[in-house]
């Protein structure tokens, strides 16, 4: 019996220790993971989200540094960086740029086939689709579509994209941009490459339309695409500000895209009040839009002498009167003493013969002012430079010809670097691309000192003041607005009035006027003789069709 009890006792006893002890440690390991959990894991991502990313330093490679801030960021899923899909069929279009491809990657590579259902979701899935430099496999484009991109992906892209020294472009289409994300991205931009020049912003539709922050004085965007952005007559209104005003002009954008938009009459007229003063935009389309006659003929009005108005007349008076005192106060430039008295009474003298001084410097606008006058400006900067390059043999008082030098030098710099972009001019040659997006801003940069088109040579007439026009702008697309046979007389004496000054023997060296226009799709009949006397007119002016006659001369005549 008492080994019974015995037994009975040890047998209650023995698991009683041992459940005991289990369950007291199940429990407490269980309420220590319970409470480890959410401090090792969720408190730290809270705490890690501004510290972590900061300080982990991008190597340049994006899809490592896009996953590395991504996951220091808390995302656990997030868009991965594969090569851009190409049309040939033998591409891998979500391919990841690793070079083991893991099997999901691999399972992509038939992501454009319809065989697989999860092919279909798999080619729809979020990506950052990258171009890359043949030579050193550098990321040269950046394309995203189809999901919404927020501040804290911007945020990420402030951190991996400036170290892509050869990032040329970004793509953002349909991406769900609001006015806040824009600014965020037009914040991001100047921490990029220099060699940074085209962004294209299509398919997202802002409600303050805040497009025109993207051409901003200081922004080094040369290449701009805002089609299919629903921008109105207020949107064309704020992007043809930022073109140019009074006093403040975009010196960088060579193209703008604005197809497939919601731009009337109004909107035009807004666009060719930016194209009146602006020097530097080469190519403009307005396709697809709503313009009609009256949008039209505000555009055609640009591109052949317009009347001045009063308020331009008298910023041109300004600068010809600053323009004048500088004259004055730099021909005695051999002076030791004396400069401020000199200055003093010459500045009296400005005050008392005003009206003498304007009609002096407009008489002589035509002869001297197209040329020379502007680029006094840039002696006082440049001329130490130029005399430091053609100084061989040149004594240090022979002052006279070093700035006709100068002059002649800048003349150059005046009429031409507009239309340097397209020719691909350059000191040097050799990757004539890569070079011409690069002299863009270094031209246009020192132009932006020096050209003023209110000091261009005007004329006379009737009491009122007329400008050339605007003879930079090479490429118009109007392609399928609402443009009729009245439009199209704007636009023939335009196009009669360019052509006829680009045949002028006194036609000074630089732009041309138009190379390029498109007014097909239109309102009119393509047997229109007006239309017809305009293609006639544009069409030994076309490049390419002078390189496609080039070629068939040479078939039919070879040598």
């Amino acid at each position: 019996m008492s080994g019974e009890a015995s037994a009975q006792g040890a047998s209650p006893r023995a698991p009683r220790p041992g459940t005991q002890k289990s369950s007291s440690t199940v429990t407490k390991k269980g309420d220590r993971g319970v409470k480890e959990k959410p401090g090792s894991v969720l408190p730290p991502v809270g705490e890690e989200e501004p510290k972590n990313p900061e300080e982990y330093q991008c190597t340049g490679a994006l899809e490592t540094d896009f996953a590395e801030l991504c996951a220091r960021s808390g995302y656990t899923d997030f868009p991965k960086v594969v090569m851009r899909p190409r049309p040939h069929p033998t591409s891998l279009p979500s391919a990841s740029l690793s070079e083991k491809p893991t099997l999901d990657d691999q399972r992509l590579s038939g992501s454009c086939s319809l065989n697989s259902l999860e092919s279909k979701y798999v080619f729809f899935r979020p990506t950052i689709q990258v171009e890359l430099e043949p030579d050193d496999k550098s990321v040269k484009e950046i394309y995203i579509r189809g999901w919404k991109v927020e501040d804290r992906i911007l945020g990420i892209f402030s951190k991996c994209l400036p170290p892509l020294s050869q990032l040329q472009a970004i793509n953002l289409w349909k991406v769900g941009l609001t006015d806040k994300t824009l600014a965020t991205f037009i914040a991001l931009l100047p921490l990029c490459s220099s060699t940074l020049r085209k962004v294209s912003l299509e398919g997202n539709p802002l409600p303050e339309q805040s497009f025109h922050k993207l051409m901003a004085l200081d922004s080094r965007i040369a290449h701009l695409s805002l089609r299919n952005n629903n921008i109105d007559d207020h949107g064309a209104q704020l992007l043809g500000q930022a073109l140019s005003t009074l006093h403040s002009c975009n010196r960088t954008l060579v193209s703008l895209n604005l197809g497939f938009n919601h731009i009337g009459d109004e909107g035009a007229g807004y666009i060719a009040d930016g194209l009146r003063l602006n020097r530097s935009l080469l190519w403009l389309s307005l396709a697809h839009n709503r313009i009609q006659d009256k949008g039209a003929l505000k555009l055609a009005e640009v591109l052949r002498p317009f009347e001045l108005t009063h308020t331009e007349v008298v910023e041109r008076r300004r600068l010809l009167l600053e323009k004048g005192t500088q004259e004055r106060s730099r021909s005695p430039s051999s002076s030791r003493h004396g400069d401020s008295k000199t200055d003093r009474e010459k500045n009296q003298l400005v005050g008392v013969s005003s009206i003498a001084l304007v009609d002096k410097a407009d008489k002589m606008q035509t002869a001297k002012t197209p040329k020379g006058l502007g680029k006094k400006k840039e002696k006082s900067g440049e001329v130490v430079k130029k005399e430091e390059k053609s100084g061989s043999g040149q004594s240090p008082t022979q002052g006279t010809p070093k700035k006709e030098d100068s002059t002649k030098a800048g003349k150059g710099k005046v009429t031409i670097p507009e239309q340097k972009p397209t020719k691909g001019k350059g000191p040097k040659t050799g990757s004539k691309e890569k070079r011409s997006i690069l002299l863009e801003s270094e031209l246009v940069a020192e132009t932006t000192e020096v050209v003023n088109p209110l000091l261009e040579p005007v004329e006379h007439r009737d009491g009122k003041v007329f400008m050339p026009g605007n003879k930079v702008l090479l490429h118009l697309n109007l392609l399928r607005n609402r443009i009729t046979e009245v439009g199209l007389e704007g636009f023939l004496i335009a196009v009669q009035y360019q052509a006829q000054f680009s045949k002028s023997k006194n036609a000074p060296k630089g732009p041309v006027g138009l190379l390029w226009l498109s007014l097909a799709k239109n309102c009119f009949s393509l047997q229109c003789p007006v239309y017809t006397m305009i293609q006639e007119l544009m069409l030994p002016r076309d490049p390419i069709s002078k390189a496609k006659t080039r070629e068939d001369e040479a078939m039919a005549f070879p040598t």
